[in-house]
């Protein structure tokens, strides 16, 4: 069975980074999971919330919504602090995230690059940095050993996507995107990641911002290849499954 895994930071990232990309997928019989590290309790736009954890409850029902219309085979969200992700130990960081590899064994990881995306955030930097260092380690058995068991292997994800675009936002501090290698013709799915992204009510603020960003554009969501297990060059994709040997 081919397996996604995408590493996110706060619910909505999984739509307005990589939403077309999942449902995309979905529809090609892929299984798909989004590990978001955060469950975003310290957003500026609060929906109404009295305090973070009524946010973050809010804001799980949220993801959970837009999972489904991506139709995610598995959507969790884990429970780091919001904004906060730059003081927490790597380390804990990056084993939560092995272990999820190992349990949902993807052939494909997608998550941010260190730049942090076009926002540029903290915590889409950290997870970022933490995806790549699980990425490398799920596969080897002197990393969490403690983890492995007869239900838990070790498992060697093969390629490694940090998103990426062909733009940058305007007004915000300088980021240094990696070069696009695949491009995903979203196509149809476009209208679908931006009710996906619509599913998060608490961020209607940003829903017009969001729009505006990326309507025009064109229907195409970018990767660049990060890492992968194959010796062979890199070169220019529109599949992130191509190379991939379902049997490993």
């Amino acid at each position: 069975m081919l397996r996604m895994m995408c590493i996110t930071a706060h619910p909505d990232d999984e739509a307005g980074s990589f939403g077309g990309t999942l449902r995309l997928y979905h529809d090609r019989g892929v299984e798909t999971c989004v590990v978001c590290l955060t469950p975003g309790q310290a957003a500026t736009h609060r929906g109404g919330a009295k305090n973070d954890q009524e946010l973050a409850v809010m804001r799980r029902r949220e993801f959970t919504a837009a999972c489904e219309i991506l139709k995610v085979t598995r959507g969790i969200v884990l429970d780091y602090p919001d904004g906060q992700l730059h003081r927490q130990e790597l380390y804990k960081i990056v084993s939560d995230l092995t272990f999820q590899i190992r349990q949902f064994q993807p052939q494909v990881v997608i998550t941010f690059g260190p730049e942090g995306g076009l926002t540029g955030h903290i915590d889409h930097s950290m997870t970022g940095i933490a995806a790549m260092l699980a990425f490398q380690w799920a596969g080897r058995n002197n990393r969490f050993p403690d983890q492995l068991t007869d239900a838990i292997k070790a498992h060697r994800p093969q390629k490694l996507y940090f998103a990426t675009a062909n733009f940058t936002l305007p007004g915000r501090q300088p980021i240094a995107l990696a070069p696009a290698t695949a491009f995903i013709e979203i196509g149809k799915y476009f209208e679908t990641k931006i009710v996906a992204f619509k599913a998060h009510a608490t961020q209607a603020s940003l829903w017009p911002l969001f729009e505006s960003n990326i309507r025009g554009r064109g229907t195409q969501e970018m990767f660049h290849l990060a890492a992968q297990t194959s010796t062979n060059p890199a070169s220019q994709e529109t599949d992130l499954f191509a190379g991939i040997q379902e049997d490993l």
